[in-house]
């Protein structure tokens, strides 16, 4: 077990406010987006070249609501401008958070660690030593082992009763069972970031600049075979305009590491997406690339609230059930619980109750996948406007029927010895599925009543938990080394290339894959 000293805010002499930044640079490679991916893949291309980080936040350095666990859900109901969380509401209803701070979600997650499958890891196409240390690098700093306490326990032997088995005891792998994962809180409730895997960077070859909003990537088109990218136009908080550009040499590339929404968005507002849509919105089209914005997905979550007759610990997610079936268990308790497994309108609903009924944890199941699929489009030609995302929640039945089934067993584990002090007796399952079904958590409109089968209550009570992906999937908008298709010296780097959700939770493996990927660029960068 690692022992963590007091955390100090990391002093990054390589960090400025956009407003210092000169009109015009150059550099060998322009990140935009210091989230999840970003960071570790600046942190290591800075090791041999000169890399330019823009990310549109702040810092999360001695904010309370990003360090404290405690304080987990406050930042997801800030609803400022300066706030880390950006709020957008999907089409389907659900309401979601983006993150807007250096570190990405992993500023505003609820902090579980854990790896990808080894299924997963071979159907990408990665190369599994370097996965593996760089699975290592990023656990170095920022991943512990959690202190289980006694819900969390709890919910683990109910788990195994409910025959989630076998038992894994703690490990960041992904095998089925029930397990104990880990966390990116160490033992004294500090939150640590991917903005802290900056402390690997080359001070002297890394700027970063927050508050640094990226408007459009810049091609040269004249006298080219392909677009080429070889710029980007950013503004600052003051709104005043700068530009970026890469250092002559065939291997400077900029990379779009800006999420799930920003990076299909940022491709589109750069005239790269379908030219119908991009010619609405009077984009110059440079390539009309109709699978950008394609095969957005939410993995669908959906959480029964248990009050408890004993008091609990504030726990966010620790311990996993990975089923056969398909469907994901975990849970979070005490004080912050709402934010931990619900979306902000449940903070916000819970934080009015009184004491004794806030007391209690909800169990949660997050199906896997997911199969269901849908699109994103531009609202505005605001790179800061949320776009316009439809994830098409259960379309697929296949999706509902593990939720289903994940519902069925949360049942099991209410219903278990090892769970029997946490639950009022006179709650019976039927009362917990209609109190939870009538408490605020989306903007659909209800119809379940207990005599209704779990369809209704899954399609009725569905949330977000975070891990939506796609926009710019392998093999259809970038290739296996994440080249943009159609053009030159462009790559998408995180969450919007995915199929499917890495693991049970993808922090790690965005982490990951930002090292991952950064020693890839790096050594082909050095070969020649």
């Amino acid at each position: 077990m690692k022992v963590v000293s007091i955390r100090i805010a990391p002093n990054y002499s390589f960090m400025y406010d956009a407003t210092s930044a000169s009109t015009l640079s150059y550099y060998d490679y322009i990140i935009v987006g210091g989230g999840t991916a970003g960071c570790p893949l600046a942190a290591t291309l800075s090791q041999n070249a000169t890399v330019l980080l823009l990310e549109r936040g702040g810092s999360p350095y001695g904010i309370p609501n990003i360090t404290k666990m405690a304080s987990f859900g406050a930042a997801l109901s800030d609803l400022s401008r300066s706030s880390p969380s950006q709020r957008f509401i999907s089409e389907d209803g659900v309401i979601n958070a983006r993150a807007r701070v250096l570190g990405g979600g992993s500023c505003i997650n609820a902090g579980f660690y854990t790896r990808a499958s080894d299924e997963y890891i071979k159907e990408a196409g990665w190369d599994g030593r370097l996965v593996n240390e760089s699975y290592q690098w990023v656990e170095k700093s920022v991943a512990f082992e959690p202190s289980l306490g006694q819900w969390q326990s709890a919910v683990r032997d109910g788990l195994l009763e409910a025959g989630v088995m076998p038992s894994n005891g703690f490990t960041y792998d992904h095998i089925y069972g029930t397990k104990v994962g880990g966390t990116i809180f160490d033992q004294q409730g500090n939150r640590h970031t991917a903005a802290d895997l900056l402390e690997y960077a080359n001070p002297s070859g890394l700027t970063v600049f927050l508050h640094a909003s990226v408007h459009k990537i810049l091609f040269a088109i004249k006298g080219k075979r392909r677009p080429k990218a070889h710029g980007v136009v950013f503004r600052d908080a003051t709104g005043a305009k700068h530009k970026a550009y890469l250092k002559q040499g065939s291997k400077n590339e900029i990379i779009i590491s800006a999420g799930a929404l920003g990076s299909p968005q940022l491709l589109m507002l750069s005239g790269v997406g379908p030219a119908q849509h991009l010619k609405s919105h009077d984009i110059t089209v440079v390539l009309d690339q109709p699978l950008v914005g394609q095969g957005m997905s939410d993995n669908p979550m959906n959480a029964v609230f248990i009050p408890s007759p004993l008091p609990v610990e504030v726990s966010l997610i620790q311990v996993v059930g990975i089923t056969h079936f398909g469907s994901y268990i975990e849970a979070a308790s005490g004080e912050n619980f709402a934010g931990g497994a619900s979306s902000s309108p449940a903070v916000e609903y819970m934080n009015n109750l009184d004491e004794t009924t806030f007391r209690g944890g909800f169990i949660l199941e997050k199906v896997m996948g997911p199969i269901s699929t849908g699109h994103l489009e531009l609202r505005t030609r605001n790179p800061n406007d949320n776009p316009s995302v439809t994830f098409n929640y259960f379309k697929d039945p296949q999706d509902l029927q593990r939720c289903v089934q994940g519902i069925q067993t949360i049942e099991k584990i209410i219903e278990s010895k090892a769970f029997f002090r946490f639950r009022y007796e006179y709650l019976s399952w039927p009362i917990l599925l209609n109190m939870t079904a009538n408490a605020p958590l989306n903007l659909l409109p209800k119809h379940y009543n207990p005599s209704m089968p779990l369809e209704v209550f899954c399609k009725d009570t569905v949330m977000t938990i975070w891990h939506y992906h796609g926009g710019c999937q392998v093999g259809k908008v970038v290739d296996l080394d994440y080249k943009v298709l159609g053009v030159d010296a462009l790559r998408v780097i995180d969450g919007s290339t995915f199929n499917d959700s890495p693991g049970t939770n993808p922090q790690a493996t965005v982490m990951m894959l930002g090292r991952y990927m950064g020693v890839k660029i790096l050594s082909e960068r050095l070969a020649n």
